[in-house]
């Protein structure tokens, strides 16, 4: 056992602590250092509590409730900084963060997946038929005690996430993990699968804290309803260009279908289902954007317009602090890999100091040995305890980054939206113009053209309908604008929040860390100071 000071140089070490020192097992590796640290660590020896150390930082964030084990066995955040808000501790689910108090929902977990054969699958070898990996949604609303459990599988969070993006333009709906089809073929199959299930946990958490979302009707069925989610027709994207293709023509020859119906114009062009809608609204933005002709209507906010500039930079710059974070870690991490080398190579040094000893200068030595390699592997526990930390804070960078794709989105329903608008308009404008050199050729002839007067009926209820239509569209754009505006100041405040709670987090850790790391390697200079004291008088003589 190993006395809290040393021994001066010119005493010879203890028996007992010569004895600890032979015992102690050779590492073959530097992996081993972390399970060798066990057995050599003094501090878990049945040793006699140190004295109360002076205030400080440390003391004020405890790192650990037992004073035996606060290195080797690396301390919770909990411990750490148990004062002060943590930003995923607070949350009755890993995958949720302090917005979800105010979501409706008290319980969402994706749990147990499990293969499943497809229905429709036929197969003439026995057993490779294709399968999926299906995941257990539980859900719980506030104040209701039943659960709701439901079997849903990867296609379903997409059909979810396309009755989102139409349900819900102008928002800022978060962004569903993607399919990482390259990842499930490099991956393992149980930590992608694993991987897959927490990201559509806090997938569906952060559609439960949306304000608009959580409550929505499509959230609710997903969670909820039993059975599979049936796919919808709107999804399908070989189904919308088969019906665009068939409709063409009669829109050529301007049918019936000429005129997009009011109930269509709410939703972007790009679906497949109106291919000469497609082509008008390409167009009218070619018209706009190279032809030097200003439109009908044009974005004229102001202050959206600066909130989007500016959103922009603020992406720039994330994108800077993110890469830098991952350098950080990565740094962080080399430092943790060092410290814990260094702890076996004095480990080792020990060992070879100790079998090889003559003299009681070689025992001191060793027992100075194995102080300076139980600080470096403590120290080394230390450094990677503190980058889970540090990962678990900085990836708020992240996060917003993961955001603004959700913006990107927004804007461009926005952006949709006005292009309807000023293709509707541009065609209210050329079937004006038509009917006026349709009456003026039919005024020339003598008792009227009725052909031509037919035709200026036919297109007068084209633009009674175009009317109709551009009145929806306009609408529509409106809600997107408002609808905009209303997530840019909720984006605001989160951002404000999630930043400062970051901070504080990152700064309080990486304190309280660096503070344990100073004290152990503190003590080490004071039990060799021996060292300092000779080398002091040696200069004086």
């Amino acid at each position: 056992m190993m006395s809290s000071t040393a021994a001066p140089p010119d005493m010879p070490a203890g028996d007992e602590g010569d004895g600890y020192m032979e015992t102690l097992p050779l590492a073959a590796t530097a992996s081993e250092y972390a399970s060798v640290a066990s057995s050599f660590d003094p501090l878990l020896s049945a040793a006699s509590p140190p004295s109360p150390p002076t205030p400080t930082l440390a003391a004020a964030f405890p790192l650990s409730p037992s004073s035996s084990s606060s290195f080797v066995d690396p301390p919770s955040y909990a411990d750490v900084a148990a004062s002060s808000s943590s930003p995923r501790s607070a949350s009755a689910s890993s995958s949720a963060s302090p917005r979800s108090a105010a979501s409706e929902y008290a319980l969402i977990a994706v749990s147990d997946p499990t293969p499943e054969a497809e229905p429709a699958a036929t197969s003439l070898v026995p057993g490779s038929a294709p399968t999926y990996i299906s995941y257990l949604v539980t859900s719980a609303r506030r104040g209701d005690h039943r659960r709701h459990a439901v079997r849903r599988r990867f296609r379903d969070f997409v059909t979810l996430a396309d009755r989102l993006a139409e349900a819900f333009r102008g928002h800022f709906v978060p962004p569903r993990p993607d399919k990482n089809t390259v990842e499930s073929q490099v991956m393992q199959r149980d930590e992608f699968v694993s991987q897959r299930r927490a990201a559509l946990e806090r997938y569906l958490w952060r559609l439960a804290e949306h304000p608009a979302i959580g409550p929505s009707d499509e959230l609710r069925v997903f969670l909820q309803a039993e059975g599979k989610m049936p796919l919808p027709t709107s999804t399908d994207v070989a189904s919308r260009m088969l019906d665009g293709a068939a409709r063409l023509p009669r829109q050529l020859l301007a049918g019936e279908d000429a005129v997009a119906a009011p109930q269509e114009v709410v939703q972007p062009a790009k679906g497949g289902r109106d291919l000469l809608r497609i082509f008008k609204e390409l167009k009218q933005s070619v018209v706009s954007d190279w032809g030097g002709v200003k439109p009908p209507l044009v974005e004229e906010d102001k202050e959206f317009l600066e909130k989007k500039q500016k959103l922009q930079d603020w992406e720039q710059q994330l994108t800077s602090a993110s890469q830098q974070a991952e350098a950080l870690v990565k740094a962080q991490q080399d430092m943790g890999e060092t410290m814990g080398a260094l702890g076996l190579a004095f480990i080792k040094l020990t060992k070879f100091e100790t079998e090889e000893a003559m003299y009681d200068s070689q025992r001191i030595r060793a027992a100075d040995s194995k102080r300076i390699a139980t600080a470096a592997v403590k120290a080394s526990r230390a450094c990677r305890d503190l980058n889970t930390q540090t990962v678990k804070y900085l990836d708020t960078l992240h996060e917003h980054l993961g955001i603004m794709l959700s913006v990107h989105t927004a804007f461009s329903d926005r952006a949709s939206a006005l292009l309807t608008v000023q293709t509707l308009m541009s065609d209210l404008a050329s079937l004006q113009l038509r009917i006026e050199k349709l009456e003026a050729a039919a005024s020339k002839i003598f008792g009227g053209d009725k052909s031509r007067l037919r035709k200026v009926e036919e297109l007068r209820e084209t633009i009674r309908a175009t009317e109709d239509a551009k009145c929806c569209a306009l609408r529509e754009y409106e809600r997107i604008k408002e609808n905009n505006r209303s997530e840019l100041n909720r984006l605001d405040r989160e951002r404000k929040e999630d930043m400062l709670e970051m901070i504080k987090g990152y700064v309080t850790s990486q304190a309280a860390y660096a503070e344990k790391i100073v004290e152990g390697w503190e003590t080490v200079a004071e039990e060799t100071s021996g060292y300092a004291r000779r080398f002091d008088n040696n200069m004086a003589w």
